[in-house]
């Protein structure tokens, strides 16, 4: 469908100069966007002026509340629809595209496999050869991106928001990110709806998009065999844990709940030696499991 209307959504706060060079590499590409639309959770002057400047036909939408990346990406994709989007690309503020090919090349996968939704392969932007998070497949963790293959897809997974190419069916039937998820876990939200939709998506193996490196939050457990998630500050361990709660609690996730136990029990008590931190990681998920969304300060 050569005719198609792709409108890109990037989703940005207090981050101008990572911006600046995610919209370069958004506004080279050799299939160009149709239309880039900017939603700034921060409402900065500086930050409209640069989106407006793009090389690129730009709508920016400044919130004087901040939406976190869920309520965001949701006003963001609502928007590009509204403006008759046949797909969504979707583009954090602090990654970019690895080159100008890679909306082609995951527009081509996608058209030649059939696919509602693909993903580039998400690199550490310091280290591209590297992912930016570990993926399991398996028992095995691999964390180098020759260690995926060389494929043209990877089906049935992807990581979703890093340059992830939607069609507009298929937002359609999984919907928009939750935003009383706010930050954290709202990607694994929607992929959860994608996977219980049955349509078609996934990974393909020969772009990238390149993100900061994610991996360190990923602590191994019992000889490597299993990790566990620990973010580096409190707010971050917050919302991490906190929507955790609600995600496990959720179809297609509660399975997860047994091996949830075991790696934060084994992680806290064990490595950590943390009883407090146990204490804390339970009270945060049972507030995520009622509904209970609050932020920390209210």
């Amino acid at each position: 469908m050569p005719d198609e209307c792709i409108i890109g959504v990037v989703v940005t706060h207090r981050r101008r100069e990572l911006l600046a060079e995610s919209l370069k590499v958004l506004s080279t590409q050799t299939r160009p966007l149709d239309h880039l639309v900017v939603v700034d959770n921060a409402d900065e002057d500086d930050v409209r002026e640069l989106v407006e400047s793009a090389d690129v036909p730009a709508t920016y939408l400044g919130s004087k509340h901040n939406l976190g990346g869920a309520g965001g990406f949701a006003l963001g994709i609502l928007y590009a629809l509204s403006l008759g989007a046949d797909r969504v690309w979707l583009a954090d503020d602090d990654g970019r595209p690895e080159g100008p090919d890679v909306l082609a090349t995951l527009l081509d996968c996608a058209q030649r496999n059939g696919l509602a939704e693909v993903s580039p392969v998400v690199c550490d932007i310091a280290e591209p050869d590297r992912l930016a998070f570990p993926l399991r497949r398996g028992v095995v963790w691999r964390r180098w991106r020759h260690e995926l293959g060389d494929e043209d897809l990877l089906p049935g997974i992807a990581s979703l928001f890093n340059g992830a190419l939607f069609t507009a069916a298929a937002i359609d039937a999984v919907g928009v990110p939750d935003l009383r998820l706010f930050v954290r876990g709202d990607e694994v939200e929607v992929h959860r709806r994608l996977v219980r939709s049955g349509l078609p998506f996934g990974t393909c193996l020969q772009t990238a998009y390149l993100h900061p490196d994610g991996a360190d939050e990923f602590k191994p457990i019992l000889g490597g065999r299993m990790h566990t998630q620990y973010p580096d500050n409190e707010t971050k361990r917050y919302f991490t844990y906190r929507n955790r709660g609600y995600l496990l609690s959720q179809p297609g996730l509660r399975k997860l709940l047994p091996q949830e136990w075991i790696r934060f029990g084994w992680y806290f008590l064990v490595t950590r030696r943390d009883p407090a931190g146990l204490r804390e990681w339970v009270r945060l998920r049972k507030l995520g499991r009622e509904e209970k969304f609050e932020h920390p300060a209210q």
